[in-house]
């Protein structure tokens, strides 16, 4: 199941999402349709686990101006285009949503279908898709006929569309490609193809995260452990909840994930930073955020609370420097020394890639840069 907040796949029958917390209504919950960044993007994406996209993102915010996307998604009323960071349009606004650029091409809707258009705006490979992903490896996953597939940058199908599945969407790592291989649903369980479609681990488990550090989170009998790329189990599954590593830790639960304290093992299993949180993000630049009494703060890798716990919210991981952080019911971005740097006043914020971050503002999506350039109009 998917929870309808973040889009994270969560197991089956959660009451609440381990990825951004939210309280769950009961029943199984689909992702909500992908007005997205497949982002955080939203996309999008940080988050107990979620945080795990944050594998892509810039370790320096000295370099976060030579980092920004060259075109950016830009939404004028319910229209989505492209601009450059003057805000002058490129691309004008045509589209229902639009992507990122990768390897050159973007994934854009049009009148309910998904296809690909050049940085010149040319549609290269036609809108006839349920849905897509940005490229990887020169490979994007597309929707057809609800079964997902791969094809190439010509748009010939490579790996047929045959999976339930792919790589739970956040922040940017939907569908793409970690050490060569990616997460796919088959029959209801989880596995992972390389870049020619061959099934290199059997898809087994319960559920799965794509690899980080050399290690993935897969489950096994509802139990979390991490598998190398061979498919060794080499942490053993016993933990409630495993996010993937990142900066060399991984959060887990021990024990239950409904109530259990979260903490941060190593790449050799060991708990480096007890199990004492109520709830945990990942580590990115050295911070993670975590849960206690009910506010956020960020701790470093000594377990050390380094910006006071003070915010109704900070699962998601540092970008470029910044979090987004819940204060007061509001979503804003600090930087690593907990200064408010772009104000708390959106609805909902997720995490940066390539210098831009989805928010939320009066029912509206959009893109903001590390400035808090807002990259839209009404």
């Amino acid at each position: 199941m998917f929870c309808p907040t973040c889009g994270k796949q969560i197991p089956d029958e959660s009451t609440f999402c381990p990825v951004c917390g939210a309280k769950l209504t009961g029943g199984k919950k689909e992702r909500k349709p992908k007005f997205r960044v497949i982002l955080p993007l939203v996309i999008i994406l940080a988050l107990l686990a979620g945080s795990f996209a944050v594998y892509q993102v810039i370790k320096s915010r000295a370099s976060k101006d030579q980092k920004v996307a060259a075109l950016i998604p830009y939404r004028k009323g319910d229209k989505w285009g492209y601009c450059d960071r003057n805000k002058k349009l490129v691309i004008q606004p045509m589209y229902d949503s639009a992507d990122l650029f990768s390897e050159g091409l973007a994934s854009v809707e049009l009148n309910g279908k998904w296809g690909f258009i050049d940085t010149k705006g040319s549609m290269v490979i036609p809108s006839v898709y349920d849905g897509a992903s940005s490229y990887s490896d020169s490979l994007a996953a597309v929707k057809v006929n609800g079964k997902w597939g791969y094809i190439n940058t010509k748009g010939s199908i490579v790996i047929p569309a045959i999976y339930d599945n792919i790589t739970p969407f956040a922040l940017g790592s939907a569908g793409s490609f970690s050490g060569g291989l990616v997460v796919v649903t088959l029959n209801g369980k989880w596995g992972f193809i390389d870049t020619k479609g061959t099934m290199v681990i059997p898809a087994v488990y319960g559920s799965a995260y794509s690899f980080s550090e050399g290690l993935a989170s897969v489950t096994l009998n509802g139990k979390y452990g991490f598998i190398d790329t061979k498919g060794t189990m080499v942490i053993p599954a016993v933990y409630g909840f495993a996010a993937p590593f990142s900066d060399g830790l991984a959060h887990v639960i021990p024990g239950s994930m409904y109530g259990g304290k979260s903490g941060f093992i190593d790449t050799k299993g060991t708990m480096v930073i007890p199990a004492v949180h109520d709830r945990a993000g990942s580590f990115s630049e050295g911070l993670a955020g975590v849960e206690l009494n009910g506010k956020w703060g960020f701790i470093d890798t000594n377990g050390t609370m380094v910006i006071p716990a003070v915010y109704d919210d900070a699962v998601y991981s540092f970008s470029n420097g910044l979090a987004p952080v819940k204060l007061n019911g509001k979503y804003g971005f600090i930087d690593t020394k907990g200064t408010m740097v772009i104000p708390a006043v959106y609805d909902f914020a997720g995490s940066f890639s390539e210098g831009l971050a989805w928010v939320k503002l009066n029912d509206k999506w959009g893109y903001i840069d590390t400035k808090g350039t807002q990259y839209w109009e009404n």
